[in-house]
């Protein structure tokens, strides 16, 4: 049996077709060897309830597009920037008795819309694109130094071919291009996301000083 993955959108300032991300974060994890009864909640939430778990968690200021929430292990801080790093808890792909929680991955869809033109090239891409660099946090992937850095990079840029190529709709999706513009963001604050087991984030990405790539590659 392979992980099951419970995906809930939270907020309103961006449309999030849940489903969609829900298989691909199933994809990615069948892909990387994750077996046995694993859970990971995949959870969208707005600027104020993610600003409020990165200030928590690990004492910086302001929204971010994606944290990642290993269950057991002490926080640490890993952003997509590659000055900012943290080992994450890895996983032993071996059947349980019981329900392993690998962890929460909790994206801002609003911080994502508003960086997809210098990131991954459009709205759908850039969540395509934080799904899977949450997970392999969660799996213990990281970047603290270039070699690190070239290897997660390469790892979403296998994963998102296969799983998510670039550009391309899904069907029956709600989401639109970044270039697409929205309304003004109205969202209100959310309780905070994740079990209450969450001991704390692997990985805040800055929304600032991350230079561009071409989609789907992440940013360095």
């Amino acid at each position: 049996m392979g992980a099951e993955v419970f995906g809930a959108d939270e907020q309103t300032a961006r449309p999030v077709d849940t489903l969609r991300w829900v298989r691909l974060a199933e994809e990615v994890l069948a892909a990387e060897g994750v077996r046995g009864d694993t859970e990971v909640s995949l959870l969208f939430v707005d600027e104020v309830s993610i600003a409020d778990l990165n200030r928590r968690f690990l004492g910086k200021d302001g929204p971010t597009d994606v944290l990642a929430f290993p269950i057991d292990e002490e926080p640490a801080e890993s952003g997509r920037s590659p000055d900012s790093g943290g080992s994450g808890p890895g996983f032993t792909a071996e059947a349980l008795d019981h329900p392993t929680l690998l962890g929460d991955v909790v994206i801002c869809p609003a911080v994502a819309h508003r960086n997809a033109a210098d990131h991954a090239g459009t709205y759908v891409d850039e969540l395509a694109l934080l799904v899977v660099h949450g997970l392999l946090h969660l799996l213990g992937m990281d970047h603290l130094d270039a070699e690190e850095a070239e290897a997660m990079e390469s790892k979403e840029r296998v994963l998102l071919a296969r799983f998510h190529p670039a550009s391309a709709p899904g069907p029956a999706s709600a989401e639109s291009p970044a270039s697409t513009p929205g309304p003004a963001s109205a969202e209100s604050p959310a309780s905070t996301p994740g079990p209450a087991s969450t001991p704390g984030p692997e990985s805040p990405d800055n929304d600032d000083g991350v230079p561009p790539a071409s989609p789907p590659q992440a940013p360095a």
